[in-house]
């Protein structure tokens, strides 16, 4: 299944990831998984893609955002057929890349109207968990580093986060519960107060099945420790987005642990690529990586 190629890479990781609307970590992940493509390699050792492959990778998100896993999608692949199909566009942002842009912008300029038109606009072209986890949460995540490099004001970073949270929150309400699936709690790390990155991944969680309980931030660590014990739970998540707060963080994981030896508790979120190599080595079987493709690995291991 793998689509070999002799023509010259020319697309790095970052444009690929720019014109088709997919994470460097999914299309890495990816192409450990199926063998899907194999990009060439440069001197200095990065990843370069040819048009042949960014056809294959196309379709094979265009199979998902119909419906299709990433599984199904390549057992369906015919390979010979889509390279024989027209070449496409190398546009630098896709549909969903023009989306986010559109939506960020709106909401950025405090016009909620536009936003929630391009929006729906959104939910009526592509999937629910594409739209939550490719557009506002990349939304968030670019918003909070803005905020972070001093580029916008706490009104803007507090104004977005607000309109998503609520957004979500519409979504979540209506997903079913599997009963025969674990129970998680997620929860931010004890004084982390961002946690709309928690509650796109509490809603990829909810879309599977999985009962879950989100704690949302503010909650102390002793807190976590008794609703764990009152709820049995089987899996515990928590967030850390601000790096004052990796430590906390993992304190809070440290206890989990001791307290109880049938649950698992994993760490995540933008602050945990601060954790300094010794550390991070240490809590490497509790480190949930930052990518859809990520989580559920972490969940089944």
């Amino acid at each position: 299944m793998t689509i070999m190629s002799d023509k010259v890479g020319k697309y790095n990781i970052k444009a690929v990831s720019n014109m088709l609307g997919i994470h460097a970590g999914t299309l890495r992940a990816w192409e450990r998984r199926y063998d899907l493509v194999k990009p060439v390699r440069n001197e200095a050792g990065h990843r370069l893609y040819t048009d042949e492959h960014l056809k294959v990778l196309k379709w094979i998100i265009d199979q998902v955002n119909r419906g299709f896993t990433v599984g199904q999608a390549v057992e369906l692949l015919d390979r010979e057929e889509v390279l024989r199909s027209p070449e496409i566009g190398s546009e630098p942002l896709n549909q969903i890349e023009s989306m986010k842009t559109n939506i960020q912008t709106a909401l950025l300029n405090f016009d909620e109207t536009t936003a929630t038109d391009h929006l729906d606009h959104a939910f009526n072209m592509f999937s629910t968990e594409r739209v939550v986890i490719s557009i506002l949460g990349d939304i968030l995540a670019e918003v909070g580093d803005l905020w972070e490099k001093g580029k916008i004001l706490t009104a803007h970073e507090h104004y977005v986060t607000a309109y998503i949270r609520t957004r979500i929150g519409m979504v979540f309400q209506s997903l079913p519960v599997n009963g025969l699936l674990p129970k998680v709690i997620c929860v931010c790390a004890p004084d982390e107060t961002h946690e709309i990155g928690l509650l796109v991944f509490t809603f990829y969680l909810r879309r599977r099945g999985y009962d879950t309980i989100y704690l949302g931030g503010g909650i102390p660590g002793e807190d976590v420790i008794k609703i764990i014990e009152e709820t049995r739970a089987s899996f515990t998540v928590i967030s850390v987005t601000m790096k004052d707060h990796i430590s906390s963080g993992l304190s809070l994981l440290d206890q989990i642990h001791e307290s109880f030896t049938d649950v698992k508790a994993g760490v995540g979120g933008a602050a945990i690529d601060h954790i300094n190599p010794d550390l991070k080595k240490k809590y490497n079987h509790s480190i949930i990586g930052h990518h859809d493709d990520n989580w559920l690995d972490w969940m089944k291991t």
